[in-house]
């Protein structure tokens, strides 16, 4: 396994190495004191002198994954000599202005992103704290882990020592061609970006000790392709002992039907998809296709790659991300989960009222019948029992069907099928749906959509107010709630805690979850009647693949 080091043989390589104690510096900005991990010193800078949390921003957790190394496992970072000054973020792995329609502008991106960043308050390298890493979504074509509310200096605060990663994207991380494969020891490709965040996750195993963390009691979390990532690192052999807890916020890869080398309901293989492009690209009659393809410029393959979220199955885009490949994901998720053959850790996910509504800024239908052939072509013998759950009669109604759409089956549905294959392994889990409106900003008007919940799980209320002095009682309530619910699940494993409403463990008898709204509350039956449907339509589906 290139790059990847066994946890087994290394997990405490520098466990309470550090040139010093992680002392307070005086004045915020300055440099903090060095520390040592395996590459070398490193410095970092003081966020807030009274709490003592200090940041360590762009730290190379793997080689830069470039020419040769384009399409290959991560490999080892680089050693250096003296103290690298790590005051700064790396940059976003390369991808497109997608989320620029969202407000965010894209930082500096390169191919050379293999970089994470560590929030501590420690005093000590030995205070064992809780550690947790975030991974990022955005499609596994877009985002890095340096948006400005993933700021985790309000979880240093609480006692954790937070990471945020970033990964390889979109055609960088997660394009497959048969020649790759055959490269490989395990005659597997595409998925790369899984094989970084694992390697992030075995650094952390090697290296948080030194930063006061405790590297055995790690929680995971992510939302939409981060909670994805999660839900797939729950299932990988790869992964098993790199973490202890797991967190998906709006995304599960159970019903992912992605196969490196079969056709599924999704549509080609991986491997097709990637001659596809390759000849594209290069032409079929290159003689070194996979080195013509690692010498075209990054700019030019993202370009022609075209990376999309193939919301409505007609678009000209290509899809990319995690894949059954036999190696990193044996089977396919339902399938794996089904047999219990997920890691037995505890488990807290959920979801968010309005899922959809950001997407359909980007639905292309004009007319009712391109919406139901698009449905066609996506669900085939299915699509009538969808068109029935999400009917439109009329243009007008295209858009609100196309978010109910899209919040069941990518969201809610595959969230609830993932916390009930929780009862076939012995670690409880957590349900939760998000609703509180956000009153300010520019999304205003989209309810509480995708991705709403990030600011009030890292507290940082400038991102859902505009401004923290905007904040109001209710938002500044809600996000104390839920990070100090999402800090106690990574402590304990349990999310309840002295002054919050109980959260009752996940039943699917009572099918109970916590609302967190402008109210904490407990509910039941969230999209019952949706999801029971969608449930037997994907029975169905893995019927088809596998056989009776």
């Amino acid at each position: 396994m290139m790059g990847l080091v066994s946890v087994r043989d290394s997990k405490h390589l520098i466990a309470g190495v550090a040139l010093a104690a992680l002392l307070f510096v005086p004045n915020v900005g300055v440099q903090a004191d060095p520390i040592r991990i395996e590459s070398g010193l490193i410095s970092g800078t003081v966020v807030d002198e009274e709490s003592g949390v200090r940041a360590y921003k762009g730290i190379p957790f793997a080689a830069p994954p470039v020419g040769e190394l384009r399409w290959k496992p991560p490999q080892p970072a680089n050693p250096w000599e003296g103290v690298r000054a790590c005051t700064e973020f790396g940059p976003a792995c390369s991808q497109t202005d997608r989320l620029g329609m969202y407000g965010l502008k894209l930082p500096k991106t390169s191919e050379d992103c293999l970089h994470l960043n560590v929030w501590t308050a420690a005093g000590s390298g030995d205070d064992k704290r809780p550690v947790m890493v975030w991974i990022h979504g955005g499609g596994y074509i877009s985002g890095w882990s340096s948006q400005p509310s993933y700021d985790g200096e309000a979880f240093a605060r609480k006692g954790v020592v937070l990471v945020t990663i970033n990964y390889r994207l979109g055609p960088f991380g997660f394009f497959g061609h048969p020649l790759l494969s055959k490269e490989s020891e395990q005659n597997v490709s595409g998925n790369y970006g899984m094989l970084d965040q694992i390697a992030a996750l075995r650094w952390v195993q090697r290296n948080i000790a030194a930063f006061g963390g405790d590297p055995d009691c790690v929680t995971i979390f992510g939302e939409s392709a981060g909670a994805g990532s999660v839900s797939f690192l729950c299932l990988s052999p790869l992964s098993k002992g790199l973490f202890h807890r797991a967190i998906t916020e709006s995304g599960s890869v159970i019903w992912n039907m992605t196969h490196l080398r079969r056709a599924s309901p999704r549509g080609e293989s991986v491997e097709a998809t990637g001659e596809r492009l390759a000849a594209m690209l290069v032409g079929e009659a290159a003689g070194d296709v996979i080195g013509a393809l690692r010498a075209i410029p990054s700019d030019e393959l993202l370009a022609k790659a075209n990376p999309g979220l193939g919301i409505s199955g007609n678009e000209e885009s290509i899809g990319f991300g995690p894949a059954v490949d036999g190696w990193i994901l044996p089977d396919y998720p339902a399938i794996l989960y089904q047999k219990g053959m997920q890691h037995d850790v505890p488990l807290l996910a959920g979801t968010n009222a309005d899922e959809g509504t950001l997407f359909t800024m980007q639905t292309p239908y004009k007319t009712v019948e391109e919406y139901r052939d698009s449905m066609r072509k996506l669900w085939r013998q299915h699509a009538d029992d969808i068109l029935g759950l999400y009917p439109a009669e009329t243009p007008d109604q295209i858009r609100s069907a196309m978010s109910r759409y899209i919040a069941d089956s990518w969201f809610v549905g595959p969230t609830r099928a993932m916390i009930r294959a929780m009862e076939n392994v012995s670690s409880r889990a957590y349900l939760y749906h998000f609703t509180r409106v956000q009153e300010t900003g520019m999304l205003k008007g989209f309810g509480a959509f995708h991705a709403s919940e990030i600011a009030y799980v890292f507290n940082t209320s400038g991102s859902f107010s505009g401004s923290p002095e905007q904040a109001s009682e209710t938002d500044r309530r809600l996000a104390d709630g839920m990070i100090t619910y999402w800090t106690q699940f990574a402590k304990t494993g349990d999310p309840n805690v002295n002054g919050l409403p109980e959260w009752p463990a996940y039943e699917t008898a009572s099918d109970k979850h916590l609302e967190l709204g402008d109210t904490i509350r407990v509910g039941s039956g969230l999209h019952k009647e949706a999801c029971d449907e969608l449930d037997r339509i994907m029975a169905d589906a893995f019927t088809d693949l596998t056989g009776p």
